[in-house]
């Protein structure tokens, strides 16, 4: 396949399902098997990394303005009910730093082992069973509407969220940074909905608390690459002209891409839930399980 078309279709397949549950990593790893590229190797490695931060990057631009009220409002919030503590920008980083140091020293020891197709069907399977049940679980709720007497306790914006909720979605986050699949999205949305959060209050502060997390994990693993350190590194004078152009091209599709596809997913939630998306990972996991097994034998 042409380099230039390759590098449209892994924009695509990024920016599609970086913030969709399900799994970025999982798909990137199927487009390796199926086009027959080493995402491993130290270039494709690099680029990988690349266009995660493209999709990364659409997010402050597509919340800028629910990024300038919150710090305008900053630390006592717009209905002045908020604290330093409780504020979502401080909620955010909380549950990012919940997130962070275990995910790091636990994907240090065992995470490395774990990038498998078999591991990648897994997640997606239970995933997509544990989103499915969560949601149907809320759907009640979400029905009702935040005036319903029985829906009172639910937290219906992110503005209203407690310091308990991001802590705990904060520790559900670690398993996607552990098991490959599991995707992000995923387990901070049904974190958030099992915690008593409305849909789009679970997915905004998932868009929220992915802002830190992987702008973070991406600079990191980009940085170490860039100086030949770490796992198949790459240096910046290894990179020749066509590579530089290749990189441009994944960027700039993950990140268009990724812009359309978080403002379609936050008009889908609000309107229909999780349901579809789960049925998807579902019957994904159970072909990846199916296609790891032929590669297998």
């Amino acid at each position: 396949m042409n380099d230039y078309l390759l590098s449209v279709l892994l924009g695509i397949i990024e920016g599609l399902t970086e913030f969709l549950p399900v799994s970025s990593t999982a798909h990137l790893r199927i487009a390796e098997a199926l086009f027959h590229i080493s995402l491993r190797s130290g270039y494709w490695k690099m680029y990988t990394i690349v266009i995660q931060l493209g999709a990364i990057l659409c997010l402050p631009v597509y919340f800028r303005q629910r990024i300038a009220k919150f710090f305008s409002t900053f630390p006592r919030g717009e209905n002045g009910d908020r604290n330093l503590l409780t504020h979502p920008l401080s909620l955010t980083m909380i549950a990012f730093v919940v997130t962070a140091i275990p995910a790091f020293l636990l994907t240090k020891i065992i995470g490395k082992h774990l990038e498998s197709l078999y591991i990648m069907g897994a997640s997606l399977l239970l995933g997509g069973i544990v989103m499915w049940m969560v949601d149907a679980l809320n759907s009640r709720a979400e029905i009702a509407g935040p005036s319903a007497p029985q829906t009172r306790i639910h937290t219906w914006q992110m503005e209203a969220m407690s310091l308990a909720q991001a802590v705990w979605i904060g520790a559900c986050q670690i398993l996607s940074a552990v098991f490959p699949g599991t995707s992000r999205s995923m387990s901070t949305i049904a974190a958030g909905q099992l915690a008593r959060m409305s849909r789009a209050a679970a997915l905004e502060f998932s868009f929220f608390l992915s802002i830190p997390t992987m702008v973070v994990a991406t600079c990191y693993d980009l940085l170490k690459s860039l100086r030949g350190k770490g796992e198949n590194p790459i240096g910046v004078a290894q990179i020749d002209p066509h590579g530089w152009v290749l990189l441009a091209i994944g960027f700039i599709v993950s990140f268009i891409v990724a812009y359309a596809s978080v403002a379609w997913f936050m008009a889908w939630v609000r309107r229909r839930g999780f349901a579809p998306f789960a049925v998807y990972r579902i019957v994904v996991g159970t072909l990846v399980w199916v296609f790891a097994a032929r590669l297998a034998g």
